[in-house]
């Protein structure tokens, strides 16, 4: 869940740098103690966020567009900008940051005793929750215009629009679901034992001994890399075309050459939340999934990638079928699950498109 470019600059470090923060426009909304679903709590909870544009006199203007599986976000400007989907003259957009993803608290930036392996078990209904503070009781939003996101965006997306029906007036959750499949726990399952098989991983207190688990990151990395694209974008070449000379290039130069950038141990943490996630597990629903469905009132347009290996489109019809405001148009791309990253034009166009269309719709 990642920008793919190319011929990046390979990293050469002990431990990834921070993730940008401070003196680069990142705001923080600090959440004071918060109890997690898992039981766990921290003293202090830090949500980061950036924000485009300004709220309305109605305060009815926001577009919620949550950061998703080791997403910055920088990584989501690409949808927004002036005649862009996501346009800051007209709307107020908050990108909030996952908990996990090294910008809000996270494994790596929150202190002792709870850093790193030490760092609490948190839900996609515990990221929604605290991004529902921020906007409601800190910015100020009295109904959100649009929620949008891509992948655990759209996860996200799913549990604000289930979670705040009276608040989300649309939806445009893509390359996502709203709960997360078998066989795509399996997948990441693969990955993470990937990483753990490493010694140097030193259940998670590797930055302690100022080591760093490089094979089982390397490995990680291309275990990824199989399910990331499609089987058809390999085979048309596109590795090649991005200016790679061979599918070895490409595994070294694009694929270990972002996730050696990351904190093994903010990886871990946000592939517990995406394995868990559930729009129904929670109080309110009680993992009744049906349920959490049928309550949505958004107006949604669902996408899945026609070719994603982790959100099969077959996933997203089931529960659009059982939404009660909601289509399902598939991204017909050969870029797998980063058909909805920004990558390819076309599919930014289609995503472009369906968006603005979205917001013109009345509800």
């Amino acid at each position: 869940m990642q920008p793919l470019v190319s011929n990046p600059a390979s990293p050469s470090f002990t431990l990834p740098p921070p993730a940008p923060g401070i003196g680069d426009g990142t705001e923080f909304y600090d959440l004071g103690q918060f109890k997690f679903q898992s039981g766990g709590s921290l003293p202090r909870l830090v949500l980061a966020y950036k924000t485009f544009g300004k709220l309305n006199s109605s305060k009815d203007n926001a577009i919620v567009f949550p950061t998703c599986y080791a997403g910055l976000w920088q990584d989501q400007v690409w949808l927004i900008g002036a005649g862009k989907a996501l346009d800051p003259n007209n709307y107020f957009i908050v990108i909030p940051c996952l908990f996990g993803g090294s910008q809000s608290s996270s494994p790596s930036n929150t202190p002792d005793p709870y850093y790193g392996p030490r760092f609490p078990n948190i839900t996609i209904y515990d990221n929604v929750v605290a991004q529902h503070k921020l906007v409601t009781e800190y910015l100020g939003v009295r109904r959100i215009k649009l929620v949008v996101g891509w992948s655990m965006g759209a996860q996200q997306t799913f549990q604000w629009a289930a979670l705040y029906p009276n608040v989300v007036e649309r939806i445009a959750p893509f390359c996502g679901s709203s709960k997360t499949s078998v066989h795509n726990q399996i997948f990441l399952e693969g990955v993470k034992a990937a990483l753990l098989a490493d010694s140097e991983f030193r259940d998670g207190w590797y930055a302690k001994y100022q080591t760093y688990p490089h094979k089982g990151m390397r490995a990680f990395a291309r275990v990824y890399a199989g399910w990331v694209c499609s089987q058809a974008w390999f085979r048309e070449g596109k590795h090649i075309e991005m200016g790679y000379t061979s599918l070895e290039d490409f595994l070294v130069g694009s694929r270990e050459g972002f996730w050696l950038t990351k904190d093994p141990n903010d990886l871990l943490a946000m592939m517990w939340t995406w394995i868990h996630a559930d729009a129904s597990a929670n109080e309110l629903y009680l993992g009744d999934l049906a349920r959490a469905l049928g309550a949505m009132k958004a107006k949604a347009v669902v996408m899945p990638g026609r070719t994603d290996l982790y959100f099969p489109p077959e996933d997203n019809e089931i529960e659009v079928s059982m939404m009660p405001n909601a289509v399902c148009v598939p991204i017909e791309s050969i870029w797998g699950h980063l058909a909805g990253n920004g990558n390819d034009q076309a599919d930014v166009a289609f995503l472009s498109e369906m968006i603005t269309e979205l917001l013109k719709e009345e509800v």
